[in-house]
């Protein structure tokens, strides 16, 4: 189990480092939306590409600590290029795993069935963030403010 947390922390501590899809997209196209995280001042600004159905690009710009950054930058690696209701069901799957495991560490139970983490993939690395409740709106940040951008895109 220590190798899977070293393996989940190198995946954060690298994605912090190097984010991926950083930068701005020329409007229009992109649609431009930000979010703010007023509990530690964590700030997101999302560039969405959108056509014909599917999120083409997203870039990101912003500041903020390690996990909204690692987040935004697995969040943009992991929906990029794919269709809408396919980001749909990612930010799902994400936002389950950020509320089933809180309630099953609360009760002390496992519930890894209900969220299948192997189709995460590397986005599971951040799983470990339910064990501190305030870093959960971190996490989340980026997949709340990517939902937003959505809705106002439809």
């Amino acid at each position: 189990m220590a190798n899977l947390e070293d393996l989940y922390r190198e995946i954060i501590l690298d994605h912090y480092r190097s984010p991926r899809n950083r930068g701005e997209l020329a409007s229009p196209p992109a649609h431009r939306v930000e979010g703010f995280n007023p509990l530690c001042g964590d700030e997101v600004v999302e560039y969405l590409d959108v056509r014909d159905g599917v999120l083409v690009d997203i870039k990101l710009t912003g500041h903020g600590c390690s996990i909204s950054q690692s987040s935004s930058s697995l969040m943009s690696g992991a929906v990029k290029g794919k269709p809408l209701d396919e980001v749909n069901e990612v930010i799902d799957s994400f936002k389950k795993l950020m509320t089933v495991h809180e309630s099953a560490l609360a009760k002390d139970e496992d519930h890894d069935d209900e969220v299948d983490l192997r189709r995460l993939g590397e986005l599971a690395a951040l799983q470990g963030v339910v064990k501190f409740p305030v870093r959960i709106k971190c996490a989340t940040l980026a997949w709340n403010t990517l939902r937003q951008g959505l809705e106002e895109l439809a």
